[in-house]
């Protein structure tokens, strides 16, 4: 199969001829890798419309789900192989919470489904599990608050609607979570495409480095039409402010009598770990330290090292082996490291079955931090990875004042507000990679994507609700276990 794009992404560009020109006209010169080619050989907006004959837009809608399908209890099974055993259960009972939360846990079972539906098979970095929830603030290096997808554990170059259907399915389900009713659902996902679709046509316009940081994010809400939205950012914004290194330490660290500090244990969720253990974690930070740009040296050569602690993250993570480590400034000001393994993407062999080519990834922690680089506009300035006792871990900032809105917990008439700004940040996310013109002149101008999308992501919502179903009756019966409230 032909994969649309692929040269789009960064560096694959290698020219086959340049122009030779006779007086007045381009220099003679050779090619160059990773530059584009002049003069161009047709439009990607053309390319983009000549798709729609082979894949309609009205396509999208489709959801054929073929009877070899995994039940919702062996696919979370399968997905939690290779988790740490005890916690589990605790990854279990956090996805019985409800439908979206089930969704939100099953990235892999998605892109079973995703990977029989039609495609323009035009690649892009995509976040592979750019669900509702996977948007948030967090702080740039100038003390500010930048809103962006948030989550890339699943990243991956793949085909630009996965992440959009499944941006739209957690709407319905979050919206339904929150009360609103099935229209309201319903344009939420319609509106998410619909704000996609336009901004990636506008970036199509733009000069390319207009492009790159087009749609600040004080211009998200006037450009999204989410003013109703205004207020819960803001108080969204106030709590990212203070979600810091230094309060998170205050809360979970105790004094030494050698005027450092440590960890305290506050279980299941915060743990201290044996010394050998921390000491393994400790070391594996000088590896890190090599995947930094040069100039992020000396800010970390003024911290010491104190103390390790095994934290539980997320819902989707949870299982996988994740410290906290704790850093002191020479006034004992805290930095607090999140160390977090890394396990290959969920999306993998659902790509390959699609016909894509298997991605590259010699480090696991190198291509989710890479991927978070290529589709965030600023990515956290500490941002590495390193290897512990043989398995591939990513390095960042732990609570880097981020804050996320609650789709779920939004009022009814605010889902669809929600919907166009994630929308338009998923577009944004994509462009860095995928050539805007490519893409945009598949989705065109009229609401015909929209509306296919809007129609698949209530058909998965429904398919959700009964996976989730199937989880909860497994966990009732005893074939799967699960620790539920925690």
């Amino acid at each position: 199969m032909t994969e649309v794009g692929a040269r789009t992404v960064a560096g694959d560009a290698v020219p086959a001829r340049q122009v030779v020109a006779g007086d007045g006209g381009a220099r003679r010169l050779p090619p160059v890798r990773g530059f584009a080619q002049w003069p161009g050989q047709g439009t990607p907006k053309e390319e983009g419309k000549a798709l729609r004959n082979q894949v309609p837009r009205a396509a999208h809608a489709a959801l054929d789900l073929d009877i070899s399908r995994p039940d919702a209890v062996s696919a979370v099974e399968e997905s939690g192989r290779g988790r740490i055993p005890g916690l589990t259960p605790i990854r279990v009972g956090r996805m019985a919470a409800t439908p979206f939360a089930f969704l939100r846990g099953t990235a892999g079972l998605m892109a079973y489904d995703l990977a029989r539906t039609p495609m323009t098979r035009i690649r892009a970095q995509i976040c592979g599990d750019a669900h509702a929830a996977n948007f948030g603030l967090y702080g740039d290096a100038r003390g500010g608050l930048v809103i962006d997808l948030n989550d890339f554990d699943e990243t991956v170059l793949g085909p630009w609607e996965w992440d959009l259907k499944r941006l739209a399915a957690s709407l319905v389900l979050a919206g339904r979570e929150a009360g609103a009713d099935e229209d309201r659902c319903r344009k939420a996902a319609g509106d998410a495409a619909g704000a996609y679709r336009r901004t990636m046509r506008l970036l199509a316009k733009l000069p390319v480095l207009d492009a790159w940081n087009a749609i600040a994010d004080e211009e998200l809400v006037s450009h999204t039409d989410a003013h109703d939205l205004v207020g819960t950012l803001e108080r969204v914004s106030e709590k990212a402010r203070a979600n810091t290194s230094g309060r998170f330490a205050a809360k979970s660290t105790e004094p030494t009598e050698d005027g450092g500090r440590r960890f305290v244990d506050a279980p299941p969720v915060l743990r201290r770990v044996p010394d050998a253990e921390a000491t393994v974690v400790a070391a594996a930070l000088e590896e890190y330290v090599g995947t930094l740009s040069e100039d992020r040296l000396p800010l970390l050569a003024r911290h010491a090292v104190h103390d390790v602690a095994f934290r539980v993250v997320g819902t989707g993570s949870v299982g996988t082996r994740s410290y906290v480590v704790l850093l002191l400034d020479h006034r004992g000001e805290s930095l607090v490291l999140q160390v977090k393994e890394v396990r290959p993407s969920a999306l993998v062999p659902h790509l390959v079955s699609a016909g894509f080519e298997a991605p590259e990834a010699a480090h696991e922690g190198r291509r989710v931090v890479m991927g978070q680089k290529r589709m965030q506009v600023v990515s956290d300035i500490l941002l590495g990875w390193t290897t512990v006792d043989g398995r591939p871990f990513q390095v960042r900032q732990f609570r880097n004042r981020k804050g996320s809105v609650d789709p779920a917990a939004l009022a009814a008439d605010q889902i669809d507000d929600y919907g166009r700004m994630t929308g338009a940040l998923l577009a944004r996310a994509h462009a860095h990679s995928a050539d805007p013109r490519l893409i945009a002149g598949y989705c065109g101008k009229s609401e015909e994507l929209d509306e296919a999308v809007a129609a698949f992501a209530v058909a998965y919502a429904d398919r959700t609700e009964a996976d989730h179903a199937e989880l909860v009756a497994g966990v009732r019966s005893g074939r799967i276990a699960a620790e539920l409230g925690v």
